[in-house]
């Protein structure tokens, strides 16, 4: 019995990598073609990290319940939807996931990024990380928590309500086009201040990422202030007032699920 576990959660695990790789190859890469070789637009990285959302959680969710975002693994915990003994394993293999997809990115776009900043500063930082006003306007580290605390929770406010079982759920297959849609959205609307990491992972494993290959400032702003933590702060903090939110506002009012056959359980995320 004790192997068994260990493999579904070695399963778990892998497909928390592999989904937040996927994430992170779409997500760094058009911001890697738009900044360091001008192809492309904020439209073209909403809609591409929209769509790396999409296949991240498409690739994992039926193992793992698609989380790729420690956001959501935490807020899902504090809600006892998911154990807290899974809690920092599910969050290393999305971190390492996050990594290992900007150190491709970082690979495959060296000669661009060498020719656009040879010097790998703050210019191009915002291939891997977020910044405070994208690097250029009049924001500072706690505007950009006050955003991502807020970014973070509209996420989750809308996750829940779209795998929400009581209410009003879509087809299997339809459930990763509304989360990368919501993703897209919250980009083109909620992407001034701090970039809409609203994902700590999205976050961290880039940038540790960059540092090690060449980016010295990876982990400070544009003012040298000591940054790396406001992404990873705010969306721990904003996941769980959005699902928090969603139950009182919403979930409580809610009829109960009518009687029937019980339901093979499935992905974690669709018992939000």
């Amino acid at each position: 019995m004790e192997r068994l576990k260990a493999r579904g959660l070695a399963g778990e695990l892998a497909a928390e990598f592999a989904g937040t790789m996927i994430l992170i190859l779409f997500g760094a890469g058009v911001v890697a073609q738009v900044a360091a070789a001008g192809i492309g637009d904020h439209d073209s990285i909403a809609w591409a990290w929209g769509l790396g959302v999409v296949l991240g959680v498409l690739v994992s969710v039926r193992i793992s319940g698609g989380h790729i975002n420690p956001a959501v693994t935490v807020a899902l915990a504090v809600f006892r939807e998911f154990p807290w003994r899974k809690v920092l394993p599910y969050a290393l293999a999305q971190t390492a996931g996050a990594f290992v997809g900007a150190l491709l990115v970082r690979w495959n776009y060296s000669e661009v990024l060498a020719a656009a900043d040879p010097g790998h500063t703050i210019e191009t930082q915002g291939v891997f990380s977020t910044l405070p006003g994208n690097g250029e306007l009049p924001v500072g580290d706690l505007g950009a928590l006050r955003d991502q605390i807020l970014g973070t929770a509209i996420l989750l406010f809308v996750v829940c309500a779209i795998t929400h079982a009581r209410n009003v759920t879509p087809p299997p297959w339809m459930t990763p086009l509304l989360v990368g849609g919501c993703v897209v959205g919250i980009g083109m609307a909620w992407g001034t201040n701090a970039g809409y990491a609203i994902n700590p992972a999205r976050d961290f494993g880039p940038r540790l990422a960059s540092f090690l290959t060449g980016y010295d400032t990876a982990w400070l702003d544009q003012h040298g202030h000591l940054y790396f933590w406001v992404p990873l702060v705010g969306p721990l903090i904003g996941g769980v007032l959005g699902a928090g939110l969603y139950r009182l506002l919403i979930g409580r009012f809610l009829p109960p699920a009518e009687p029937g056959p019980a339901p093979v359980p499935d992905a974690v995320a669709a018992r939000v």
